[in-house]
């Protein structure tokens, strides 16, 4: 979408569609005022009214938007109120739209511009590559947006603009992947979807097969992917380079293209949406792209560990010893338990770049839908310090998050007695014992979890800017934590 930012009264230029901004139970100014008969519109967050000034005012159509109170809202609040512009112009069928808020804002016009665009963008998004017959009203798209703003702060609201469009362009490509059926987006798939990746932004990438796992002991990816005639892959994307006084972080994502539970088999009504059992891989490929066109001054690692967990005669069994990349040892209980198993070869393999952080992103346990639900993503830490950037880095980014413990009598729970770890320590607290698993491969080093379970998928979007299905969960907030290095 082309959107521009421009100075001048947004309720005297020409439109098809205006879009007004206005804060909760404060009075509008004339004539929008006395375009209101009855007090229905108050302004609440995300509510909406559409208005036919009929001639008392430039634009056709005005949209009004609820931003909220002004003391509250913020970035958020934008970004869904320009999610609900965009698709009421669509509904129109109104190929371009003008926008702005009523009053000003005390929000930094830069982080202004990257919520609209995200807004816009995001709430455009449609997931339609196989839906045949669509008629023209269906597939009509938006192709213009353009933000009216004071002439001081419009050269640094369009600099926010262009940034918030590099980073919805990463969070729809981390939303196509998780929305891709197995079948299409396969261990192999996101292999060649890294490479491609590395020769357009200049990423450095590596792609382990097979045989390369095998010689170099990857025995975590291996086992799980056992089961699978779609061969695993694990997948290395690197920007920028290790310096004197540069942070080096880690980005870790579990790619399980399709969980099947394996021989612990899922029921069948909890198997329907496990391609997205991939939604921290996703994340990462789509952070790293947004990363990449930014240019942030950081070196920045993505790992992502990618297998197929399927049950057959080859599949990894209930019992089994696993010896991982790290030569730890697990003992497998439950073959629905592989993310953890496969995560461990990515974050002892994190250690060899000896980073200030490593943050992990994976749909991990049905556990932390039953805490958190799908309002927050869970995350366990080693460090509170990095716990409360990645936290303020959620506030920011509008993808929340709520620390959970990770004490040690959580770590004696995943202890096996025959090896070295269990991958299930039973039902009580099982977000936080399969942290405290993924804990134990990480060393020394400064670590987050991130429990995207709740947040990854939307069957019923809880946000204006969510569709059905992959939300793209992960990739805002990266960024915004990279940013703020």
């Amino acid at each position: 979408m082309d959107i521009q930012v421009k100075s001048g009264d947004l309720l005297a230029q020409p439109s098809e569609l205006a879009v007004l901004g206005v804060f909760e139970d404060e009075p509008l100014a004339e004539p929008v005022a006395s375009l209101l008969e009855v007090a229905d519109f108050r302004g609440r967050a995300q509510q909406t009214l559409l208005l036919y000034p009929r001639g008392a005012l430039a634009p056709r159509r005005l949209l009004l938007v609820g931003l909220g109170k002004r003391d509250t809202a913020g970035a958020e609040q934008i970004r869904q109120a320009a999610a609900l512009a965009v698709q009421q112009a669509r509904s129109l069928q109104v190929a371009a739209v003008t926008l702005g808020v009523a009053t000003t804002m005390s929000l930094a016009p830069e982080l202004t511009g990257q919520a609209f665009a995200e807004g816009f963008e995001l709430g455009a998004y449609r997931y339609w590559i196989y839906r045949t017959g669509l008629s023209s009203e269906q597939t009509f798209a938006v192709e213009r947006a353009t933000v009216y703003t004071t002439g001081e702060r419009a050269q640094l609201v369009q600099a926010g603009v262009a940034e918030g469009q590099i980073i919805a362009r990463g969070v729809k490509l981390a939303r196509d992947l998780v929305n891709g059926p197995g079948y299409a987006v396969t261990p192999a798939k996101l292999g060649d979807e890294a490479v491609a990746l590395g020769q357009r932004l200049g990423l450095r990438v590596t792609v382990l097969d097979q045989a390369q796992l095998e010689e170099q002991g990857f025995g975590g990816i291996l086992a799980v992917g056992k089961g699978s005639a779609n061969e695993p892959r694990f997948i290395v994307m690197e920007h920028g380079e290790s310096a004197e006084g540069k942070p080096t972080v880690c980005l870790v994502g579990k790619g399980l293209t399709f969980d099947s539970g394996g021989l612990s088999l899922k029921p069948a009504d909890a198997m329907e949406t496990m391609k997205s059992d991939m939604g921290g891989a996703a994340a990462v490929f789509g952070a790293m792209q947004a990363i990449a066109e930014l240019d942030l001054p950081v070196h920045v690692v993505g790992l992502v560990s990618s297998a197929e967990n399927m049950p057959s005669s080859t599949a990894y069994r209930p019992g089994d010893i696993v010896k991982t990349l790290s030569g730890k040892t697990i003992e497998v209980l439950n073959t629905d338990a592989e993310g953890r198993i496969i995560l461990s070869d990515a974050l002892f393999y994190a250690q060899r770049y000896q980073p200030a952080a490593i943050v992990e992103l994976s749909t991990l346990t049905g556990a932390v839908i039953i805490a958190l639900g799908s309002h927050a993503t869970g995350m366990m830490a080693t460090e509170q310090a990095l716990a409360d950037r990645i936290r303020e880095a959620g506030e920011t980014s509008g993808e929340r998050v709520w620390q959970l413990p990770l004490w040690d009598e959580y770590r004696e729970m995943v202890k096996s007695e025959i090896a070295d770890l269990k991958n299930l320590a039973g039902r009580p607290a099982g977000s936080i014992t399969a942290g405290a698993f993924l804990a134990a491969f990480v060393g020394d080093y400064p670590f987050v979890h991130l429990d995207i379970a709740g947040t990854a998928w939307a069957d019923k979007p809880a946000k204006s800017y969510h569709s059905h299905g992959g939300t793209g969960v992960g990739v805002r907030l990266l960024v915004e934590y990279v940013k703020g290095l």
